[in-house]
């Protein structure tokens, strides 16, 4: 006869188990699931007392390489859930060069999103007050991915400046310096498009309306500009400077400019030049030479140009340094008032005892 007191109690009992063995499965799947939540979206990025981070992602780099960076930006808590994330949502496979920002806060997820998506964020690139084109690709490989050898040897080739209308004699003309938002891994190539996409624009209908008037092409101005900026620092005086060399180029007389004289020997800290420095063999030679040389003999400032395009409109043919060495200039309409001017600035040379 079946014991119904007992069965009962069998079967209350292999509920029991049943009841615990699933409340067990759930700790467990719980766990488990809590766990890939944290790792997924749980904050894993510490920048300490900083609002925000920036890494850079070399090109060609694999995830090893990746994680590397990570390692030693040390802004991750806990690297393996970064590497388990990014196995995850196979971010191995479509590794995107470049500059990204990190908060603090983020989640693997978050931070795995923006460095698939190659949502970058863009440097403030600037450059001014550059001489040649070595120093403008040194400046320039400081800022971004791109070296300044590939710098360098990009804007050399003849072949690479055809396409944008310039040579090597001229290229530096093509950068008109500011401050430019750019992506960090952009190439040279990439680079020099983008600059010459802002020198188009600087060079807007009303520029080119007041280059034609001087009878003088944009690279002609770049290369007048650079002359002006290295005669003088004073912003105020460049517009008068810009009128004398106007005027001997109207004239046809050779403009006589010392900072060609330096750029050809490649001395610019040259204060005094002597008539054997006038005597080199040199393009840039604008005592032996007449008009403009082949080409900027430095960066043209924004001002620089400016000047040249809004010269003064005055009478004067010389100007020669101040002897006040005050960083101005006086100015002359005759050879015999200049001459004048000129030895009063030799007789300050020889005084404070400057003689190259």
């Amino acid at each position: 006869m079946i014991n119904l007191f007992r069965l009962e109690k069998l079967q209350s009992k292999k509920l029991k188990y049943a009841l615990i063995a699933i409340f067990i499965l759930f700790v467990v799947v719980g766990t488990v699931l809590l766990n890939y939540y944290r790792d997924i979206f749980s904050s894993n990025i510490d920048l300490g007392e900083k609002k925000e981070f920036f890494i850079q992602i070399p090109s060609g780099s694999d995830m090893q390489d990746v994680l590397h960076l990570f390692e030693e930006s040390n802004c991750v808590s806990d690297l393996s859930s970064l590497e388990w994330v990014m196995n995850k949502k196979k971010y191995g496979e479509s590794i995107k060069s470049g500059r990204y920002r990190l908060e603090s806060g983020a989640s693997n997820n978050d931070l795995v999103n923006i460095l698939r998506s190659g949502s970058q964020a863009p440097i403030n690139l600037t450059f001014n007050n550059t001489r040649t084109l070595e120093e403008f690709a040194g400046k320039i490989g400081r800022q971004i991915e791109a070296d300044s050898v590939s710098i360098l040897n990009f804007l050399q080739d003849e072949a690479n400046l055809k396409r944008y209308g310039f040579k090597s004699q001229t290229v530096i003309g093509l950068f008109i310096p500011n401050s430019y938002q750019v992506y960090w891994n952009m190439s040279p190539k990439a680079f020099t498009d983008r600059m010459y996409k802002e020198y188009v624009k600087f060079w807007n209908v009303d520029r080119m309306k007041k280059a034609r008037e001087l009878n003088l092409t944009p690279i002609e101005v770049s290369t007048l500009a650079s002359i002006v900026d290295e005669e003088t620092v004073k912003n105020d005086e460049k517009a008068r400077v810009a009128g004398v060399y106007v005027n001997r180029l109207r004239r046809g007389i050779k403009l006589d400019a010392d900072p060609t004289l330096k750029f050809a020997w490649g001395d610019f800290s040259m204060r005094r030049v002597l008539n054997k420095h006038k005597r080199i063999k040199s393009p840039y030679n604008t005592y032996k030479n007449a008009g403009l040389p082949p080409g900027p003999i430095r960066q043209a400032s924004v001002t620089g140009l400016n000047s040249v395009l809004d010269c003064e409109k005055h009478k004067y043919i010389y100007f020669c340094a101040s002897p006040k060495f005050n960083g101005y200039h006086v100015f002359a309409r005759s050879l015999r008032e200049h001459n004048k001017n000129a030895s009063k600035y030799q007789r300050a040379l020889n005084v404070q005892r400057i003689f190259k």
